[in-house]
């Protein structure tokens, strides 16, 4: 990997020079903030009314089902109207969602229903909140910046990781009604501070709605191979590791360690990945960038697998952060592949599809370590998903020359 060996405190935070993406930089650690306080929350809450790990699955499915359902539709809409309003208005629609775990946990709660309805709804939000925010980055600052609005949004994404986990099992330890409450607050924030982003500009067409405009990504990442190989690696890759879903147990009956606990595994990928990040922004990566990829979605699965066989607390907590530190390198090179390769007119629809499989890979691999678990056991499974992501790598790297043959990431050279 060939980086760069001196850069400027302006380059390395070039993108903060413009005050538009300043404010979605805050509210994108807002919303992750609160997002993972209520994931916590959830997670503890389900667990304790069913102790059944496959209900921990079920938190997952039931988020990204909405957004499988609606491909179609949200990345139309954001490629169509405004981004920074559907952003706005879908925070909002979460700020309620979290308002309304809220209110059923202060009037009691006998069985887990009444928070999938709402997971459900909160999955719709999040259907529409996911196409628009990744291609308004791209609206935000100019393409030279482009790579380092990449590594310090992913940095808000993983500071909100680190810190939000942590507050949410302390916030959950006083009562769920300050979890939810907090979340809520800072849903409202992140959607007032979208609102206030000036109108940028957006490449969009006033095409007729037919299938042929509706199914424009899926055609555009079929005919490109690098963007096709660079979600299809994400999807396949975290669709086995992922053991997130899995947490509460080790936390509980594992590793022994309760709530507080939980928040640490939930924060310790971020730990990683935080650090990761702002060394990219300060160093990015110049040559070799799809075979560096591989490689470390290769220590990714290996990581995963340390940790399921991990019985040790600050072994599992040592292999969490080496986990999210090598999936941060291969986010960055991911996410800018693919903003970078694919035209503003169709970036909507592309990232549409392309959050369905981020989705798959999150929600559905959190739904397959749950099932697995409750199949063959929580240690298993997550053995079996570490050692399946390194086998995808190999194999996608085989399968995708293009992409592990990519250099640079400013361009098709």
């Amino acid at each position: 990997m060939t980086v760069q060996t001196a850069i400027t405190p302006q380059e390395r935070f070039a993108a903060f020079r413009h005050s538009a993406f300043s404010r979605f930089w805050l509210a994108r650690f807002l919303t992750t903030f609160s997002t993972q306080i209520v994931s916590v929350g959830v997670g503890w809450q389900i667990y304790d009314l069913t102790r059944d790990p496959f209900d921990l699955g079920l938190v997952g499915l039931i988020q990204f089902a909405p957004a499988l359902l609606l491909v179609l539709v949200t990345g139309a809409v954001a490629d169509r109207y405004g981004r920074r309003l559907i952003m706005a208005l879908a925070l909002l629609l979460e700020a309620g969602c979290a308002a309304a775990l809220l209110a059923l946990t202060f009037h009691g709660l006998a069985g887990p229903m009444p928070i999938f309805v709402v997971l459900a709804v909160f999955g719709v939000a999040r259907a529409f909140f996911g196409p628009a925010s990744a291609s308004l980055v791209a609206n935000l600052v100019p393409a030279e910046d482009f790579a380092n609005a990449v590594a310090w949004n992913s940095s808000a994404w993983q500071t909100a990781t680190i810190v939000g986990p942590v507050a949410g099992g302390l916030l959950y330890g006083l009562s769920a009604e300050a979890a939810y409450a907090t979340a809520t607050a800072f849903m409202l924030a992140a959607s007032v501070l979208i609102f206030s982003i000036p109108k940028p500009a957006q490449h969009s067409v006033a095409e007729k709605t037919s299938s042929e405009t509706l199914f424009a990504g899926f055609r555009y990442i079929w005919g490109e191979k690098i963007v096709l190989g660079a979600i299809s690696l994400d999807l396949f890759a975290v669709l086995l590791s992922g053991a997130v879903a899995l947490l509460p147990v080790y936390a509980r009956d594992i590793l022994e360690l309760g709530p507080w606990g939980l928040g640490m595994l939930r924060a310790a990928p971020g730990v990683g990945a935080i650090v990761v990040a702002v060394w990219l922004a300060g160093h990015p990566i110049r040559d070799h960038a799809g075979l560096v990829m591989f490689v470390f979605v290769a220590l990714f699965g290996v990581s995963t697998a340390v940790f399921g066989i991990s019985t040790v607390p600050w072994l599992s907590i040592a292999a969490l952060a080496l986990l999210g530190a090598t999936d941060m390198v291969s986010v960055y090179i991911r996410e800018t592949l693919i903003q970078l390769w694919t035209p503003d007119r169709v970036r909507g629809r592309v990232n549409a599809v392309n959050g369905v499989f981020v989705g798959a890979s999150n929600e559905l691999g959190e739904f397959r370590a749950g099932a697995m678990a409750a199949l063959i056991g929580t240690v298993p499974a997550v053995v079996f998903g570490g050692v399946g992501a390194v086998a995808v790598a190999g194999i996608w790297a085989w399968a995708f020359p293009e992409l592990r043959k990519v250099r640079r990431l400013d361009g098709r050279t």
